[in-house]
């Protein structure tokens, strides 16, 4: 019987863009964060980068990943990412969420987006652990908690499961090369707000952080890379009262505050 020592923790980070690779410090907090976890059997990701409805199964064979940038120099699009594919992972998905009216597509060429490979590579360099993407159905905070409350049972089976956004992200804001006193405002009220809501665990405030936080709709003109914290707050409803923060700053202005559950 699996008890709750056993069961996986459940993350929410903030991953960044390509040139994360080179910010030395937050490579080695990705790099202790995953040292510090039980080693995981299989890793199923929710990316900001990946919305598509009814939910949608990504490959469960090694595909190429998708560079889902421009503009970047030519390098980051030379990195690889050959995690091997989790196909048993993507039946037991399809048993937990699937049903009738909750029909689940399969992308079967979808390889990893820049959410997933992005940190995954920082995390688990050796890309020996499989790894299933799954889109994102919905932006609606209500219906994606209900998600990770339905994929809450692979925690018992091994399976980390993370959320993968950002923890402001308004890229107007965004300065490259900025340190930490030069975040915008509202990036920094937003970031503080939501620290103090998810101490609380203060669910309600969480799901309506549009008009609950100072600064929400500023800090996220469009809502999909805090969206996937719902998910997160799903799958470790039952942790919320020991959630901490295991990465936090500013990264150009934007916040990488990173939570565990469990």
């Amino acid at each position: 019987m699996t008890t709750a020592a056993d069961r996986m923790p459940v993350l929410y980070l903030s991953h960044g863009a390509p040139p994360l690779a080179d910010d030395a410090l937050w490579t080695r907090q990705l790099a202790g964060w995953s040292a510090a976890l039980p080693r995981p059997r299989a890793i199923l990701i929710v990316s900001a980068h990946w919305e598509s409805a009814p939910l949608t199964i990504g490959a469960t064979r090694t595909v190429p990943l998708v560079y889902d940038f421009g503009g970047f120099p030519a390098h980051y699009y030379q990195v690889t990412y050959a995690a091997p594919g989790a196909p048993e992972l993507a039946a037991r998905v399809r048993a937990l969420v699937g049903g009738p009216g909750a029909p689940v597509h399969e992308d079967p060429a979808r390889g990893l987006d820049h959410g997933a490979y992005v940190p995954l590579k920082e995390m688990y360099p050796d890309a020996d652990i499989p790894v299933l993407q799954v889109s994102m159905p919905t932006l609606d905070p209500q219906r994606l908690l209900a998600l990770g409350r339905r994929l809450a049972p692979l925690r018992d089976e091994g399976v980390l499961i993370v959320g993968s956004g950002f923890f402001t992200h308004n890229l107007s804001g965004f300065t490259w090369g900025s340190g930490p006193q030069e975040a915008p405002g509202w990036s920094r009220e937003f970031d503080a707000w939501g620290e103090e809501a998810l101490g609380a665990g203060d669910i309600d405030a969480l799901l309506d952080f549009e008009h609950a936080s100072p600064a929400g709709r500023i800090a996220h003109p469009r809502t999909e890379h805090f969206a996937p914290l719902f998910v997160t707050l799903g799958a470790g409803e039952a942790e919320l009262a020991t959630q901490r923060s295991v990465i936090d700053g500013f990264w150009g202005g934007l916040a990488k505050r990173s939570i565990q559950l469990g």
